[in-house]
């Protein structure tokens, strides 16, 4: 007797239909002199994963368009195993965010461990060169949603990266640097490198392309020879900015690779690397781009340090400012984005350079609060309801209710700060518009007070029906903060049901007017104000 359909899927584990894994067995042929796995024979396993889960997501060619960030946590020796998980996140008009987990694991111990992450772009691409149009990616688990929503947060920071840039080197601060003169500097010209490869089919993938994991290896391989020359030792790849394919590279190509030290700190260095191609007596293509951080540890595995670089004239001295800048972005990333949450200090300082960050590091606490099933209900008043969650010392808690009022609308009305104080009492600077805790130099802490601290709050708003919405306030905050909503907590209050009464009625007698300055439309479901 077979069973019914319905009974068969619900005994089989859900899996993401994009979803495609990858084990490899490190071999010496593989490893660099180290015995440990060349950094560019795992972007080559990473690329075509990824390409991989891509395509079965499109069902036709796709192509790398970009590669996020990727911080190394961990080198993979010889005889170990690498673990590549790949899978669409989220699928835009013509391209496709993947994310890449890599893991590594001790077939003698069992142990397991993360080795790195990433997020990768893909366009589709049919042989006449024609995009095609993607079909929406429908998140099933909570896990997929998380990741769904934050993927176009993730794509709004790659938009505005280049902004960042000008406006960090626009700085004054930027410009007050100056290359400090000593006997011990290295020229930075005598760690340049370039090198000429000829594009064989061994090197092409399936399309007759040069294979983007193929270029990134000759451009990580390079790099690491530019690095040595200014320290005279084998340097470790610690963190690679966004690679980005500015053009395809074909079967009979000689691509030109050139690196050059752009700055060195006191246990970092960032090389710059470039890929250029052409056949003939053709122009030079300009192919990829990438920065690369490069460290140098002692036998205790201890960073040492560097010494000083000398910038070229002009151009040389440009990409030593830009250096300065990236390292910026890439320590507001590390320490607002990429560490786990108990690493990241409840304050940080903020500036116009790191907003975005901070916004998508709001967005990304809130949904992950916000996927959490153990939230335990404390008490309920006419239908607004306190929900509380401890965990490692810290007390969050959600509230949440229905009104009269379509999404849309609530989400324009809410999002608003400047007008909090409408209908929250407790709210009393509308200027200060970011929903986590930051530091700023004109506030600086005042003896004998602790603050409270916050670590992610706002609101999450789902739509009932057309004009009717679900609206949960979320708040996770250190102990300070405690005070305020114990008596709540305990029954003996409820003022939290006050406030979001008053709340509801700002909603309902807005839900008709127009906006001073007019509406404007939210460019994606998920915004949290900075």
């Amino acid at each position: 007797m077979s069973m019914p359909q319905n009974e068969v899927e619900r005994e089989e584990e859900y899996r993401n239909p994009t979803e495609v894994k990858k084990s490899q067995i490190v071999m010496p042929c593989h490893a660099n002199h180290c015995q440990e796995l060349s950094v560019g024979q795992l972007l080559k396993w990473m690329d075509s994963t990824a390409c991989l889960s891509a395509e079965r997501h499109a069902g036709c060619p796709c192509v790398t368009a970009s590669v996020d960030d990727i911080h190394f946590e961990h080198t993979v020796g010889v005889g170990q195993v690498v673990n590549i998980q790949a899978k669409v996140n989220r699928a835009f008009t013509t391209s496709m965010e993947v994310g890449i987990v890599v893991s590594c694991e001790d077939l003698f111990s069992g142990r397991h461990w993360k080795v790195c992450q990433a997020f990768a772009t893909f366009v589709t691409q049919r042989p006449t060169g024609e995009k095609v149009l993607l079909r929406p990616f429908v998140p099933r688990t909570q896990a997929e949603q998380v990741e769904h929503s934050l993927a176009a947060e993730r794509r709004r920071m790659r938009t505005v990266h280049t902004d960042i840039m000008k406006d960090l080197l626009t700085n004054r601060a930027f410009h007050r640097v100056e290359v400090q003169e000593t006997e011990m500097a290295v020229p930075a010209e005598r760690t340049r490198v370039e090198s000429v490869e000829l594009v064989l089919p061994t090197h092409a993938n399936h399309q007759v392309n040069t294979f983007g994991g193929q270029i990134m290896a000759w451009m990580e391989n390079v790099a690491t020879i530019a690095a040595s020359r200014l320290c005279n030792a084998h340097p470790t790849l610690q963190t690679i900015d966004m690679f980005y394919f500015r053009a395809p590279s074909h079967v009979g190509d000689r691509l030109v690779l050139k690196a050059i030290v752009n700055n060195a700190f006191k246990n970092s260095m960032e090389v710059g690397v470039c890929a250029e191609a052409y056949q003939g007596e053709e122009p030079l293509r300009h192919i990829n781009s990438a920065f690369m951080t490069f460290e140098v540890c002692d036998s205790y595995g201890k960073p040492c340090t560097l010494p000083r670089i000398r910038p070229e004239p002009l151009d040389g001295w440009r990409r030593y400012q830009e250096a300065i800048a990236r390292r910026k972005i890439r320590l507001d990333r590390k320490y607002i984005i990429s560490c786990k949450q108990t690493e990241v200090p409840l304050s940080v300082p903020w500036d116009l350079s790191n907003q975005v960050y901070l916004s998508y590091n709001n967005v990304s606490a809130l949904k992950m609060l916000a996927a959490r099933n153990d939230w335990v209900l404390n008490s309920e008043k006419n239908k607004v309801s306190l929900y509380t969650l401890e965990k490692k010392q810290v007390l969050s808690f959600m509230i949440e209710f229905e009104t009269d009022i379509s999404a849309e609308r609530a989400f324009m009305l809410l999002s608003d700060l400047n007008r909090r104080v409408e209908w929250d009492p407790n709210y009393e600077d509308p200027y200060v518009i970011a929903l986590r805790s930051v530091t700023l130099p004109t506030h600086p802490p005042t003896e004998g007070c602790n603050r409270g601290e916050v670590l992610c709050a706002g609101f999450s708003i789902q739509e009932v029906s057309k004009n009717v919405s679900k609206i949960s306030y979320f708040n996770q905050a250190s102990p300070e903060v405690l005070p305020y909503i114990s008596t709540d907590i305990a029954g003996l209050s409820s003022s939290f049901y006050s406030i979001f009464c008053t709340c509801n009625t700002f909603l309902q007698e807005n839900r008709d007017k127009p906006d001073p300055a007019g509406d404007q439309q939210p460019s994606s479901p998920v915004k949290t104000p900075l």
